[in-house]
């Protein structure tokens, strides 16, 4: 068995069940005790689980938030997968909203690759300075201003909030801290999902980018409920995930 394959059957046990043991790992999969602390020490990283002394537990709700750096290479494949179906729906010239997530810091990287013509709005500080520096003449760029959330390297607050409502976005590409059991999307921070909330009011289309961890954490503050958000990419999803977020009201294109 792969180990992504075995590690996508821990997740689904452990929110089967609501715990794991290394023990039960090693019995289950047939694998070593190193091999099955290794996987739950990768499932934890990737905030799908909790370590405990002898195994795991599903994480507990939380307003815990990595910074922008850290989380910029964590999944990188996954992102640029993402990134590329995300931009393969573009046509030249639309007006694409984009928020501060690292998985949208890849789609503007993708944009720059491509070279497709389209105005960005966005928070994100990071993609205001790569669209900037690399971006070419068809890539015109509005700066969603603020308060500055070192953090996150992100505008947010009351401006950044009028702003987005000034204006309308044919597409808006984004991500989550994750998607709760009842089909609500969340994030650690209430500013941050308050933004997000007026950029999905704001966009024609709304494109959730999202891979298997997302369905296994969740954040303190709620952004808006999945039915309200048109079509979902994720990667790293079996049929049965991906059937619930169908279920949730929105239209999933998975990504190899």
């Amino acid at each position: 068995m792969l180990a992504e394959t075995r590690r996508r059957e821990i997740a689904e046990r452990l929110r089967a069940n609501g715990a794991v043991t290394v023990a039960e790992v090693e019995e289950r999969f047939g694998v070593s005790p190193m091999t099955a602390r290794r996987d739950l020490a990768e499932l934890e990283r990737r905030g799908v689980v909790r370590r405990t002394h002898g195994g795991a537990v599903l994480p507990t709700i939380s307003a815990h938030e990595d910074s922008f750096a850290r989380r910029l290479d964590v999944d990188a494949d996954a992102k640029l997968r993402l990134a590329m179906a995300a931009v393969e729906l573009l046509t030249p010239r639309e007006t694409v909203f984009l928020d501060s997530s690292t998985t949208t810091y890849y789609v503007a990287r993708r944009l720059v690759e491509t070279g497709l013509a389209a105005t960005v709005l966005t928070n994100s500080l990071p993609v205001m300075e790569l669209l900037f520096k690399e971006g070419g003449p068809g890539l015109e760029v509005i700066g969603i201003g603020g308060t500055l959330r070192r953090l996150t390297r992100s505008f947010v607050g009351p401006f950044a909030v009028r702003t987005v409502q000034g204006h309308f976005a044919d597409r808006l590409f984004f991500s989550v801290k994750g998607v709760a059991q009842n089909g609500m999307l969340t994030d650690a921070d209430p500013l941050e999902a308050e933004l997000k909330r007026t950029m999905i009011e704001q966009a024609g289309d709304s494109v959730l980018l999202i891979d298997q961890s997302k369905l296994s954490t969740r954040g303190l503050s709620v952004i808006a409920p999945l039915a309200e958000v048109a079509t979902t990419l994720a990667t790293g999803l079996g049929d049965t995930e991906a059937d619930a977020l169908r279920l949730g009201g929105t239209t999933v294109q998975l990504v190899s």
